[in-house]
């Protein structure tokens, strides 16, 4: 199954509490379970003023859908093309 990475532009991410994120996560999972198995989020990277989420998905219009149904923004969804890690360096 593909993998996106989607950019959300959080002003002051990096402040948001862990009940804040709690609610956020809640959000986020109770969206995956009324869309089903085909999309999966797999963790987010909470930065200053970002959060960058990274999901399994087979397709953009499924993201969509779920920042949609979530009330979630994003700037950008990328699709993950290859994944490069020191291993790769051997």
């Amino acid at each position: 199954m593909p993998k996106y990475v989607i950019e959300r532009e959080t002003p002051g991410a990096e402040n948001l509490t862990s009940e804040e994120l709690k609610e956020i996560s809640q959000t986020s999972c109770n969206v995956l379970e009324e869309l089903g198995p085909q999309i999966q989020w797999v963790h987010s990277y909470v930065t200053t003023d970002k959060i960058y989420c990274v999901f399994n998905a087979p397709n953009k219009n499924m993201i969509k859908e779920h920042a949609k149904q979530g009330g979630f923004n994003y700037e950008a969804i990328n699709k993950v093309s290859t994944i490069i890690d020191p291993v790769t360096a051997e």
